[in-house]
């Protein structure tokens, strides 16, 4: 019996996103890259650190930003608010996560926080509503 239903292959995955992910802890990096592979059309690409993802974006578009908030070096506030400064991805959806959300930060520039421990279900919502996601489509 064919596998083709578990590893969708590129032509299956109109209307795919690459989610850049930058989260500094290996265990959680891993887990969002599994659920999101596993649960959505989307490609993903995990980086930790703010360096790594300013490095990226040079060479790809993500169609969504996923950030964990206390990075070494730059904190995930600070990286959106570069990434903002870029032309082609000053409008890229972003959901920030931390255990302690800074949550005025997040109001003042319109994105999401989703709090660590993640609920897998609410972070699949939030990135079907921010890449307009039919969930039908899965």
């Amino acid at each position: 019996m064919s596998h083709k239903h578990e590893e969708q292959q590129p032509e299956e995955r109109a209307g795919a996103k690459t989610i850049l992910i930058v989260e500094d802890d290996d265990g959680i990096g891993a887990f969002l890259v599994q659920a999101i592979s596993q649960e959505t059309p989307h490609r993903v690409l995990l980086v930790h650190d703010a360096f790594q993802a300013l490095k990226a974006v040079r060479s790809i578009r993500p169609g969504l930003l996923i950030l964990d908030y206390q990075l070494p070096g730059m904190n995930g506030i600070e990286l959106f608010d570069q990434l903002q400064t870029m032309e082609d991805l000053a409008a890229i959806p972003t959901i920030l996560v931390s255990a302690r959300l800074p949550e005025q930060e997040i109001r003042q520039r319109q994105i999401v926080g989703l709090s660590k421990p993640l609920e897998l279900d609410e972070l699949l919502e939030a990135i079907e509503r921010l890449l307009g996601g039919d969930p039908a489509s899965r």
